[in-house]
Formats: structure tokens, sequence, C-alpha cells
């Protein structure tokens, strides 16, 4: 997964990476345990020459001292019979000791245990020369110490059979039988000899007896039928030998009567014979197999030196022209990257921005083909981005002539209509004069404000075609009015409280504007707050403008969807038909930007929505002072403020209102009562008509002076 975005190049070498680290890793394998086998074979020979000579020689000394202890005990003369043997052993024992120092690392870790186990068992050495000395044991007993010791050794020389060659292995391993096979002889001559002077062998020496006769020819059948020709040989002669027949007719004799053989010097003379020749034989064998690993193992170095040679040549060969190849495709990729990235981020957006300017865009002329060298895929490729180039410019062009029909349609419509909606309010300004009647006055009140909204909805169409609204002002507007103004286009106009701002007006060229865009702000904030809650508009003078605040009571929105929509009044896209649920965010972040305007959404700390905007200190002016010759702008105001109050007193004109039976004699009136102080008096039907007339007449006038002032357009003349 992090791979994903990095470079061509870098995805090329991690492609041709996996190949050539397989490759070098299976040439090292392959070297490895080539060089295992020749290392291994060295090793064995190194045992062999070290280990292995003064492990045999010891053994031999171990088999002459136990039988060397079984002639004492029969005898009952120690002294004379030990002395000298045990120290041929001493001296064996301390150059085993030398040998295994000499061999050093080239012992595994089983050949380090089985020689820690046969260094224990030579320490126990005095211990069993001590109790055969002292006689305090049965004759078996100081036998079976000796062969538990020679079972150690051996287990010693099975750790030494080198494991890399198949065939030295199983040579060793008959080799390591036949000599197990001689020591069971030396068992059988050490009981032999001990029950000379008895003439007879105990149950338990029988047993041994027999046991050992069996374990030798088990181990002679195995030991042959694992050697090769040469090896076997010389042992095939020995068995067919009369040395080897006398003594396999002698051990039967034993085994079958339990008695040992009736002339003992025969018996010695033809064992000793046979293990001499025994013992020749396991040298030559030996020696002959020492070679065989020696010359393997030179083999095997040159194979070596062959095998990993050549495939080193051939991994460096892989890597060069992997390298090769991986250079020329990534700089071809490259290369097409670089023209399809030059497409998408210069030329397309170029051709895009273009577009939107109006500008006429030759498709031929634009579209031109990506011209890339390489292989077949990549001109390919590049052929293909350029049919897809031409069809995206193709589109671009289409939907732009599109975009520009339907904004044509709007502005045509809009424009059409705003004519109409004049038309309709000055229709309904006559009717309003011409009205006394207060229900028909709320009725036409109610259709004019309705007409209000709907010049506010046509103007949102003018916007989104990318034109500008024909109402503007000459002198600047002040901030209060553009706010009442945006608040009397909004349908739930009862529930916005507008509170004192301080002074402050905006250049006439943009009022109209910025009206349109408070009562965007203040429409949403009506719509999606509860229908009994208030809807806030504030204001203040700040550093940079002068800043607009909206706040309703709502549920508000998740920090997301507020993400959402800052960034789409930071940076309007262009104007989707299929996205008309946010036509107002549209309408304001068009009129926002062509203006400098900022606005903001973001939670309020009550709960709900705040809006905030900041109209910059370019179309922000102090507000116009008033005319003082004749009075006319403090009329024009006083008359406005009138208008939108909530609450009137008098009449339009500045006349006193009339009061009922107010002229007639006290004896006429008609007697009321007192109203209490704690209560306050309800106004009659009369007040209540004269008094929204009075709103009205006011409305109508104030409207009379805006339209003195706003220059009409081309498209309101329609």
């Amino acid at each position: 997964m992090g791979s994903r975005n990095r470079s061509i190049r870098f995805q090329i070498f991690l492609l041709l990476l996996l190949p050539l680290l397989s490759l070098s890793a299976l040439w090292g394998f392959v070297l490895n345990l080539t060089m295992g086998d020749g290392q291994s074979l060295f090793r064995a020979t190194t045992l062999y020459e070290t280990i292995g000579v003064t492990s045999t020689d010891l053994g031999s000394q171990l088999q002459a001292e136990r039988l060397r202890t079984a002639q004492a005990l029969a005898s009952r003369d120690l002294t004379e019979v030990l002395g000298s043997q045990r120290s041929r052993t001493d001296q064996s024992v301390a150059e085993f000791q030398r040998a295994v120092t000499e061999a050093g690392d080239a012992a595994g870790d089983e050949l380090r245990a089985a020689l820690s186990n046969l260094r224990t068992a030579l320490d126990g050495l005095p211990t069993i020369r001590a109790a055969i000395d002292a006689g305090t044991g049965p004759r078996l007993s100081g036998l079976y110490a000796y062969n538990r010791l020679l079972d150690t050794l051996f287990l010693l020389h099975d750790d030494l059979v080198p494991v890399s060659d198949l065939t030295l292995y199983q040579q060793a391993s008959a080799l390591q039988a036949m000599g197990q096979a001689k020591e069971y002889i030396s068992r059988e001559h050490a009981l032999v000899v001990g029950a000379r002077d008895s003439r007879r062998l105990s149950e338990p020496e029988t047993a041994s007896f027999t046991e050992y006769a069996a374990s030798r020819k088990f181990l002679h059948s195995r030991g042959i039928a694992g050697l090769d020709v040469t090896l076997r040989r010389p042992y095939e002669q020995v068995f067919a030998s009369e040395l080897f027949l006398t003594y396999a007719a002698l051990e039967t004799r034993v085994v079958r009567t339990g008695t040992p053989p009736s002339d003992p010097d025969a018996w010695n003379r033809t064992v000793e014979d046979l293990v001499s020749r025994l013992d020749k034989l396991g040298t030559d064998a030996s020696d002959t197999l020492a070679g065989r690993a020696s010359d393997a193992a030179t083999g095997t170095v040159l194979r070596i030196g062959l095998a990993g040679g050549l495939g080193l040549l051939a991994v460096l060969a892989s890597i060069i022209i992997s390298v090769r190849f991986g250079r020329r495709l990534g700089g071809e990729l490259a290369e097409l990257r670089s023209a399809a990235v030059e497409l998408a981020q210069l030329r397309l957006p170029g051709i895009m921005a273009r577009l939107r300017k109006g500008e006429d865009v030759d498709v031929r002329k634009e579209a031109k083909a990506i011209k890339v060298s390489g292989s077949a895929e990549i001109t390919d490729v590049a052929r293909a981005i350029g049919s897809v180039q031409r069809t995206a410019v193709r589109a671009a062009v289409g939907q732009a002539a599109l975009r520009h029909g339907v904004g044509q349609v709007f502005l045509n419509l809009a424009r059409r209509k705003q004519g109409l909606l004049h038309r309709q309010l000055g229709l309904l300004d006559g009717m309003q004069r011409r009205t006394h009647d207060p229900d028909r006055l709320e009725e036409l009140f109610r259709l004019d404000h309705l007409t209000t909204r709907m010049r506010r909805h046509a103007e949102s169409l003018i916007v989104l075609s990318g034109a500008a609204p024909g109402r503007a002002w000459r002198k600047p507007v002040p901030v209060i009015d553009i706010v009442r103004a945006a608040v009397a286009e909004v349908e739930d106009y009862t529930r916005v409280n507008v509170a004192a701002m301080p002074p402050g007006a905006v250049d006439g060229s943009a009022a109209a504007d910025v009206t349109h865009l408070v009562a965007e702000l203040v429409e949403n904030a009506t719509i999606y707050s509860p229908p009994d809650s208030p809807v806030q508009v504030r204001g203040d003078r700040v550093t940079n403008g002068y800043a607009i605040e909206v706040e309703d009571k709502g549920l508000g929105l998740s920090a997301a969807e507020y993400g959402q929509i800052n960034a789409l009044l930071a940076e309007p896209p262009e104007f989707d038909l299929a996205d008309s649920d946010r036509l107002g965010l549209f309408v304001v972040a068009t009129l926002a930007r062509r203006h400098g305007i900022k606005v903001r959404l973001r939670r309020s700390p009550f709960g709900g929505t705040l809006a905030i905007m900041l109209v910059p200190r370019a179309i922000v002016a102090e507000p116009p002072e008033p005319e003082t010759d004749d009075g006319r702008a403090a009329l024009q105001s006083r008359t406005r403020k009138k208008a939108l109050a909530v609450v009137a007193s008098g009449t339009h004109a500045g006349l006193p209102r009339r009061v009922r039976q107010a002229n007639l004699a006290p004896q006429l009136k008609e007697t009321q009562p007192e109203p209490q102080p704690d209560q306050q008096a309800e106004r009659s039907p009369d007040e209540v008509r004269d008094l929204f007339s009075a709103f009205q007449r006011g409305a109508q006038r104030a409207r009379e002076e805006a339209s003195e002032e706003e220059p009409m357009s081309k498209g309101d003349d329609a």
C-alpha cells in the first residue's frame, strides 16, 4: 500500500528488484549449501585426523585394560598385570584431550555434547579402578563399567560420521558397525578370560555372552551389507578364513554349553589374531574413507568455484540488463507522464479558463497530439490520451456552449420577469393609494411582499447567469436600510429581530447585491430554525470593514458540513444545474466573490448557526449627510422610518391623528369606563385601520422615493 504514491522509476525498480533478489537469494542459498557440503567434508577430515584417530586408540586401550582387568580378577594379582596397561590408557586419554582441543570449531554442537558425556565418563575411570582394586563387587560389575565407558565412546564415533555426502555417510556407518562388532568380540574374550580358573560361566555371564554373540552377528551382517565392493572385499576374506571360522565355532560352543573353551590358549590366540586383523582392516578402511572425503571436499570446492562464479556472472548480468531495461522503460513512462501532467494541469485547465471567459476555442488546434517515443504500448497509450484529450476538449466546448445558452435563457427569463414584476409593483402601489379598506390593504400588502420576494428570486437567476442586477444607487446606502430591505424580502420577516447598528453605509453600486446577500442568509436562517424561534441580525464596524451577523436557534450542522459549506463559500465552483438544492449558497458565494465579501458559517454558542458576513472597506462608506437647504432629505428619512416602524404615531403626512368624538358636545359623547392603571387599553377597529393605512402609505412613499434614485437597466425596460 505504501508504494502506490511512489514514482514510476521506483515502481519499476520494485518490479525488477523482486526477481533479482530472488535470483541472488537462490544463488546464495545454493552456494551456501555447496559450501556447507565442502566445509562438512573438510571438517570430517579434520575430526578424523584429530579426534577420530585418538578416540580409536583410546578404545583399543580401554578394551585392553578391560581384558587385563578380567585376567587380574581371575588370578587375583592386580599390580603386575594392570600397572603398565593403566599407564598406557591414561596416556591415550591425555592425547585424546589434546586432540579435542586441536579440533576446535570443527566440532559441532552435537559432537560437543558427545565429547562432554565422554569426558564425564572418563572422569569416572579412577572410581572404576578403585572398585576393582578393592574387590568389593562381583567380577561382572567391573566389566560392565568398562562396557558403559566404551558405549559412550562409540556414541562419539556416531557423531563423527560426515552427513553432507550420502555415500560417505553410508560407508562410515557400515565401518562403525564393524567396529562395534569387534567391541562385542572383545567383550566375549573378557568374559572367557575371567572364567578361566572357575572353568564355568555364571548365569549372568552366560546371558551376557549370548547377547554379545547375537549383537556381533547382527552388526557384522549390517556392516557387510552397507560397505561397497572395495571396502567389503577384505572383510569377506577375513570372514571366509579359517581363523574366523574357528572363532565362530568356539563362540557357538560357549553359547550352547555355557562353559569356556577347553583349550584357553587356543581361544586366546584365535581371538587376538582375529581382533588384530579386524583392527588393521578398520584402520585401512578408515584411511580409505578419509581419503574419499578429502577428494570429495576438493571436488566440491571446484564445483563451488565453477557454479559460484557462473552464478555470480549470471546475477551481475541480470542486474545490468534489468537496470538498463528499467531505466529505458522508466524514461519512456516518465516522458508519457510529463505529457499527461502537462495536459491535465496546464493545457486543459487553460482551455477551461478560456471557455469560462467566453473565448472561442479551436478544438483541432488546442487538442494537439502527444508526441512520445518508446515501445508500442507507450505510443498506444499516448494516442489514447490524445484521443481522450480531443474528446474532453470537445465536451468542454459543448458544455461551455450549453452553459452559456442556459445562462442566456436564465438572463432573458429573469429580465422579462423582472420587468413584469416592476410593472406589478407599480400596479400594486396604485391600488394601495386608491384603497382605504384595511382588509384589502392587508391583502395588497401581502401581494406586494410576495412580489418583492419574486423579484429577489429573479435577481438570483441573473446572478447565476453571470450578469449583474439592474438596481443600483448613486449615493452610499446606510447599512441599516440595507438590512431592513433584506428582511422585508424574507417570507417570515416577523421573526427577524434587527439590533441597533453603528452608522455605516455601502457603496451604491454594491448595495443591491449586499441586500440580496443578506436576504439569502436571513431566509436560510428562518427556513432551518423552528417557526417560533427568533432570528437575530446585528452589525458592527470593524477594522477590515463592516461585519453583519445572522444567528438562528436551529439544530445547526456537523463540523464536516460546516467545512464543506465554508469551502464552497470561499471558492465557489461553477454552478451545476443538477445541484439545485444549494441554489441560495451558490448565489451567496457568487455575490460575495463579486465584491470581495467574506462569508463564513459556524456553530452558534447558543445552538443553531451563526453566519458572519464581512463587507470589505473597499465598498464601505460613510452614510450620506442630510440636505439642509430644503429639508427634503430629512423628510424622506422621517417618512422611511415611519414606513418601517412596527408602531406609527400620526398620519403619513405628519398630520395629527383623528380622535373619535373629540369635537362633539359633552352630552353627545359616549361614556366609557376609565382604563385601569395596570391594564392597557385595547385599540378600536378604527384605530387599527388608520394605523395600518398609515403604515402602507408610508411604505409606498418610501418606495417611490427609492425608485427616484434607482437607475433602470435595459432588462428592466423589457
